[in-house]
């Protein structure tokens, strides 16, 4: 007797429920739902929904703000040290590669 291959046995097993792979039937996918046209406002409306969200937002203080300012510069200066000397030496090293070193 010939045996059949595992995948010929799962898609003719009908214990094992609908067939699967190639021979398996496939179903259109149904388009999204149509989102709601968005209500359309005035300008004046417009501007007061937008005072509105501004009193929303959690402003920063004058403190918070100046201390992130300095670490931000901070940070630009630590960053432009290392890039200098990573460059350095980046530059002695392919010199004395290349064997024109100073």
């Amino acid at each position: 007797m010939i045996m059949a291959s595992n995948e010929a046995t799962k898609k003719a097993d009908p214990a094992r429920g609908a067939a699967r792979g190639p021979a398996a039937p496939t179903t259109a996918r149904s388009a999204p739902a149509p989102r709601p046209a968005a209500k359309r406002v005035g300008p004046v409306e417009f501007l007061g929904q937008v005072r509105d969200e501004g009193r929303k937002v959690t402003w920063p203080t004058r403190k918070e703000t100046t201390v992130t300012t300095i670490m931000v510069f901070l940070m630009v200066v630590v960053a432009s040290i290392f890039f200098t000397v990573v460059d350095q030496a980046l530059r002695w090293g392919v010199g004395m590669i290349l064997g024109i070193a100073g």
